[in-house]
């Protein structure tokens, strides 16, 4: 948990590797979709797919698309020593993949009704870090 940007349990931040060629790609104007079938296990790309979907009204391909960026940044968590839990901070930068699953997740199960969902997610959203959602709603 934290206050104020302060980790209060001591447990220590998880910080995600860079994606290089994904953020290459990306910044190239590759579409996501294009980006995704070379990299998938990149939470990123997955997020990206699944705003598309949502800015396009097709909200059961935005769920879908966020639940596997929320699933691979899961595997990748993981793999960079996260437990469960603690502080998965916005401020860096490969973090924000995953955050952004997240987010993406928590705002298409809203539209499809999965409340216990809705509420479980934006949970998990505000433990690893508290300034995420409004950052992502403020474009940055």
């Amino acid at each position: 948990m934290t206050d104020l940007g302060r980790n209060l349990l001591g447990i220590p931040e998880t910080l995600l590797p860079e994606e290089p060629e994904v953020t290459a790609r990306l910044a190239a104007g590759d579409k996501p979709a294009d980006v995704v079938a070379d990299f998938p296990a990149s939470s990123l790309a997955w997020a990206l797919l699944a705003d598309e979907a949502y800015d396009g009204g097709r909200t059961v391909e935005s769920y879908a698309y966020a639940r596997v960026g929320y699933h691979r940044g899961l595997d990748s968590l993981r793999k960079s020593g996260w437990r469960g839990q603690g502080p998965v901070p916005w401020r860096h930068e490969p973090n924000r993949g995953f955050l952004r699953a997240l987010y993406a997740l928590r705002r298409a199960a809203a539209a499809i009704g999965e409340t216990e969902e809705v509420e479980r997610i934006g949970q998990f959203l505000n433990d690893s870090d508290p300034a995420a959602a409004s950052a992502i709603e403020a474009g940055e």
